[in-house]
């Protein structure tokens, strides 16, 4: 890779392609979130986790958390850090789109 710019100034194309890793970075991470929920819910659908009509079928039972991944450093793989959420007022439901 090629970035433009010298030393002796702020370089904006440095900056530019720092912020290019740190998108592909997130974008793996998104990924393997998305692996990792076993599952359909909201705008994360599965084909392999639908029901028979075509709807999303939610495990809530293994899904309802909240998650964060934690970076351990270069070339290892991140650990995922769960919180379990607690539904006082509202009930879990799956939706209908059709």
């Amino acid at each position: 890779m090629n970035v433009p710019g010298d030393t002796g100034n702020l370089n904006i194309e440095l900056h530019k392609a720092t912020r290019v890793a740190d998108y592909l970075e997130l974008g793996e991470l998104m990924a393997l979130d998305a692996l990792e929920r076993r599952e359909s819910c909201g705008g994360h659908f599965r084909e392999e986790f639908q029901t028979e009509d075509g709807e999303a079928k939610r495990d809530d039972e293994n899904f309802s958390h909240a998650a964060v991944w934690e970076y351990t450093g270069q070339n290892s793989s991140p650990i995922r850090h769960k919180e379990e959420l607690k539904f006082e007022y509202v009930q879990l439901a799956t939706r209908s789109y059709k």
